[in-house]
């Protein structure tokens, strides 16, 4: 998320999908910042969707949900509780601070949390693919002696919350340190390794981070492979993805010329190449789920711009970094193709941002889903409230409340926006944001 945030914003594998389960062999069988966007034809609506679409005509609460990060720590498990504890004081210090978490949480409204239980390329439940995440124990593919995702389903649920698993597809580490290598290459010996050292043919760096190449057919079969085993494994509400697909930086961008000269030769740009790539990604994803668990839903929070007017007459009166033209995502089309049973954009700036203003982009959005069967729900920024900016002044007026108000007002009031989801959780936490805090109890809590 935080990229676009900052812009504006084979044989082992068969074994693998093997240990994984039949299910998941089955259901894969099942689906076989540039500075000039290019101009590209607008996105035409398809006359009949890929797949059955969801029914979201019947009841279905309005989401108020918060995204619960664990990459880097940013909101769970605290630092303190992997320095140097021993197992049993660490598990509880960890599941502690995460019953502690859900209980404010329902004590504010918050009725879904989207959890992170794939921030890299390691995984936060015991995985026949993923290697156990360094962020519960300080060390990749050491046991933490719990299941963390079950944990949180299991106190999520006795509370009444939904938790659908947050995804970051491709991202397979968040540095490129020669410390870190160190650690992935010392995987060699674990079961499962690292993806690093598995298929280091897939790992290309972008955005000063080890990533993996989407233009690897293999690669997205085994990132499908990933939320097959989670879906058929656990009782997750749901599924995201966040907006990491091609996540590069002007200085580190994503080298796939190799990767291009052999699988999009047949494209007319490598940028319609690309966003084949997250287009299959996708479409193979959403048709795996459903598959294995028809009642999971499917859901990307994409940037919240997908182009500007002034690139393609079907975009949006903004001037922000769009995902279409930034990260290679045709996030309109999946929710045309009903390959989505909702999107989550990304609305990160205040009603008085000229560039990308907040009601004008969830208008837009409402636009898109209209004729659809996915559910809207905006991402707002909970990180702002109360942070000084001069360009986004609105956030420290009093508190951030107002600002917050407004954009909330605009969600429950819009007959297309089925909910809002706050990023992140860790800044409910922060002083500068406890006037909104309170406000949120007031208008949601019960």
């Amino acid at each position: 998320m935080e990229s676009i945030i900052a812009c504006s914003r084979h044989s082992q594998l068969a074994t693998n999908l093997k240990r994984s389960g039949a299910l998941i062999a089955w259901a894969l069988l099942l689906v076989s910042c540039s500075s000039t966007p290019p101009k590209s034809l607008v996105t035409p609506l398809p006359p009949v969707a890929k797949q059955p679409l969801p029914d979201k005509t019947g009841p279905h609460e309005p989401v108020r949900g918060v995204w619960l990060a664990t990459v880097s720590r940013l909101d769970w498990p605290p630092l303190a509780s992997v320095n140097g504890r021993p197992a049993a004081p660490r598990i509880a210090m960890q599941q502690k601070a995460l019953t502690d978490k859900l209980d404010n949480l329902k004590s504010l409204g918050i009725n879904t949390v989207f959890f992170q239980v794939k921030p890299d390329g390691t995984a936060l439940w015991p995985s026949k693919i993923l290697p156990w995440s360094d962020m519960l124990t300080g060390q990749i593919g050491q046991d933490p002696g719990y299941d963390p995702l079950q944990f949180m389903l299991d106190e999520a649920h006795k509370r009444g919350m939904k938790v659908h698993a947050w995804f970051n597809p491709y991202r397979v580490t968040t540095n490129t340190r020669p410390g870190t290598v160190a650690e992935l290459n010392r995987t060699l010996s674990l079961n499962p390794p690292s993806v690093f050292v598995l298929h280091r043919e897939w790992i290309r760096t972008a955005g000063d981070r080890y990533v993996l190449d989407p233009g690897i057919p293999e690669a997205r079969e085994w990132i499908t492979s990933i939320v097959a085993e989670v879906v058929s494994r656990y009782p997750v509400d749901g599924v995201q993805f966040d907006d990491y697909f091609y996540a590069e930086s002007p200085n580190s961008t994503l080298n796939d010329n190799q990767t291009y000269r052999q699988y999009g030769q047949s494209f007319d740009s490598k940028a319609d190449w690309r966003r084949d790539n997250t287009q299959q990604l996708i479409t193979q994803v959403s048709r795996t789920i459903k598959q294995i668990n028809p009642n999971v839903e499917f859901g990307v929070s994409p940037a919240g711009v997908w182009r500007n007017r002034s690139h393609d007459p079907a975009g949006s009166d903004t001037r922000g970094a769009a995902a279409y033209d930034e990260s290679f995502a045709d996030s309109r089309r999946w929710v045309q193709q009903g390959l989505l049973d909702y999107i989550a954009p990304q609305i990160y700036w205040p009603f008085s941002r000229d560039a990308a203003r907040y009601d004008v982009l969830a208008k837009w959005w409402a636009g898109v889903v209209k004729p659809t069967h996915t559910r809207l729900y905006i991402g707002v920024a909970l990180y702002k409230v109360g942070e000084p900016s001069s360009k986004e002044p609105d956030w420290t007026v009093q508190g951030g409340v107002p600002e917050l108000k407004k954009q909330l007002d605009l969600n429950e009031s819009e007959p297309q926006i089925d909910g809002t989801i706050l990023f992140r959780e860790n800044n409910l936490n922060q002083p500068q944001a406890q006037e909104a805090v309170r406000y949120l109890r007031t208008r949601w809590g019960s």
